[in-house]
């Protein structure tokens, strides 16, 4: 099992999860396959001082549809990312990774501080 710490100190929040999504999903690897999942740990440090481009912060907004009529919530990024970087950096990553059953593996193996 290897393990990769990736500092996400003043780098941008796409090219960490960038990163991280290849890593996780084992295209950095000569063996990949796709159908599994790979022995690998990744750990991202400094999270919180990672750096947003533009005026994502204010723009950016993440939207929750309940299905009632008049049940569509949105949130700035501003207020998900100051409220928990960490659970917002993996639904970046998540977001990157194929929508299958091993995605989940997959998440299990990634740790943010």
């Amino acid at each position: 099992m290897s393990e990769h710490t990736i500092d996400a100190k003043n780098q941008s929040i796409g090219r960490v999860a960038t990163q991280v999504a290849v890593i996780l999903r084992g295209k950095n690897s000569p063996d990949f396959q796709p159908n599994i999942t790979p022995k690998v740990k990744v750990k991202v440090v400094n999270i919180s001082k990672v750096k947003l481009t533009g005026n994502k912060m204010k723009e950016k907004v993440y939207k929750t549809y309940s299905g009632y009529p008049g049940g569509q919530k949105t949130i700035p990024f501003e207020k998900i990312f100051a409220r928990d970087p960490e659970k917002t950096f993996k639904k970046v990553v998540r977001g990157m990774l194929p929508a299958n059953k091993l995605r989940k593996e997959m998440l299990k193996n990634l740790t943010v501080e």
